[in-house]
């Protein structure tokens, strides 16, 4: 099938005009969308040319007009111009290598020149796979990021919502996450929904200075484009993913964020002049995230064995998750991380709320030794908050109640993590049994996080811990001989600390 060449600097297009099967005229302009009149043939999410410059793709169905929304910003769209029906549905450009790309909604490169062309291309709009093609979350999709790994853990193929307020470490988890994937054979896409265009520099910077890009895909919009492309941006990156998902690849993707996108969708649905319903937002605001993120699935053996694990996010106003979006987001998911803004100018970070955090199926794709040494971290954590309240209210407590305040005291210490230093499975492996195993419990909270790094050290010193560690994927149970190294490790690094 021949492709349309599109120039975006110039502004210059090559087209195939036997391929335009209809011809429409600019009626009216509105904000990034246009009505044309004389397209009776086409379709919606078909792509279209407007003076043969500008791009844009069908959104709107109308008796009278067809309502297209405006991919390229652009203040020189007339009255009376022609409009041009390609005979194909808006697709996002494919290259036979997409390690290290930073593209745009169309697959356009934004940084870097490059004469090399594109080999394939994606719709951006397809079926989710069929129930017969899916397998169930089996393998787990590690953060390195402690509190999340333990007891919210995520499973590749699963779609894990990450919430809370502006300023609370939602990109950090993120990115946290893509760095750890590093030689664990996942592709990484980070996708940016309308956001500020130095924020976007400064994620792909990171990632760039933690080698992240190496195994990872940019697709980005920034607030200053045009509303379509911030509508079609996750539609892109869910694209690509695919591509690589039939490949049997297994890929996780961040949408950062979906709020922004919800936005974009109310925007142009009232510039369509279609009814508003609840806060203003269109009736098919759950169909436009459960069509995107129902495409995030594991697949069986028969169709490749790929997989897309999907970290959806969405932001709060004052820590509300009942809002229209965050209802419906937190519906279409598998499960969710609260991040409480509270919790993070506390100074607990990642601020994760236990209590209203949640993985439905994550534990079952959870490592066999992390899942044993994670029982009950939930309770202590519930009983501490509980007990905590008490304690400010003056009120005495019996031993039993002050020994779960000091676990509660100890485990939230461990859980603190500086960014950018995710754990490897193998050292929260070390971290837990150091507390499942009542090693910790003379050690003050406020000396936890000296003792942790400590821990760490002396670990990675120890000659056997480096082997358990490269072995670790294929150990399901700590044997006396792995607990014992354990122990001599977490003794040794406790001895300052007496």
């Amino acid at each position: 099938m021949k492709t349309i060449h599109f120039d975006m600097k110039k502004y210059e297009t090559s087209v195939d005009l036997e391929y335009l099967k209809e011809h429409g005229r600019v009626e009216k302009i509105s904000d990034g969308v246009i009505f044309s009149s004389g397209l009776e043939n086409a379709a919606l999410h078909q792509a279209v040319l407007i003076d043969q410059k500008y791009r844009g793709v069908i959104l709107e169905l109308n008796e009278e007009f067809v309502g297209i929304g405006l991919i390229d910003e652009t203040n020189d769209i007339l009255e009376g111009m022609n409009v041009s029906v390609s005979n194909h549905f808006i697709e996002v450009s494919l290259y036979d290598d997409m390690a290290g790309r930073i593209i745009d909604t169309t697959g356009k490169m934004l940084y870097g020149e490059t004469e090399e062309e594109p080999t394939a291309s994606a719709p951006l709009f397809c079926v989710t796979p069929e129930i017969m093609t899916i397998d169930s979350v089996t393998r787990p999709l590690n953060t390195g990021l402690a509190v999340i790994d333990s007891i919210t853990p995520i499973g590749r193929g699963q779609r894990q919502l990450i919430l809370g307020n502006r300023q609370t470490g939602k990109t950090q988890i993120a990115v946290d996450t893509i760095i750890n994937q590093h030689n664990q054979n996942v592709h990484c896409i980070y996708v940016a929904i309308g956001l500020k265009a130095a924020y976007i520099a400064e994620v792909i910077e990171t990632l760039r200075h933690h080698g992240a890009m190496a195994y990872s895909t940019v697709v980005a919009t920034a607030a200053s484009d045009s509303l379509t492309a911030q509508y079609l941006t996750p539609y892109a990156g869910m694209a690509v993913a695919e591509s690589l998902r039939d490949q049997g690849k297994d890929v996780l993707i961040v949408f950062d964020d979906l709020t922004k996108h919800a936005d974009a969708y109310r925007a142009i649905s009232l510039l369509f002049n279609r009814p508003p319903g609840r806060e203003a937002y269109p009736g098919d605001s759950f169909y436009i995230h459960s069509s995107l993120l129902e495409r995030a699935v594991q697949m069986n053996e028969e169709h490749g064995s790929g997989s897309i694990t999907a970290l959806p996010m969405i932001e709060t106003l004052s820590d509300d998750v009942t809002a229209y979006i965050p209802t419906n987001v937190i519906s279409i998911t598998d499960g969710q991380l609260f991040l409480k803004s509270d919790l993070f100018n506390g100074g607990q970070k990642p601020a994760v709320d236990v209590g209203v955090s949640v993985s439905r199926i994550g534990g079952d794709a959870q490592h066999p030794i992390i899942r044993k040494l994670s029982k009950n971290l939930t309770l202590i954590l519930s009983q501490y908050e509980e007990l905590k309240e008490l304690l400010d209210f003056g009120n005495a407590l019996d031993d039993g109640s002050m020994k779960m305040v000091t676990d509660g005291r100890i485990l939230t210490e461990l859980f603190k993590q500086n960014i950018l230093s995710p754990f490897s499975v193998a050292e929260l492996v070390i971290i837990l049994y150091a507390f499942q195993h009542d090693f910790l419990t003379k050690i003050s909270p406020a000396k936890i996080q000296t003792f942790k790094g400590l821990l760490l050290e002396k670990a990675h010193m120890h000659e056997a811990f480096e082997v358990f560690s490269s072995q670790i994927d294929t150990i399901n149970e700590l044997s006396e001989a792995h607990a014992a190294m354990l122990e001599e490790i977490i003794q040794e690094a406790g001895r300052p600390f007496r």
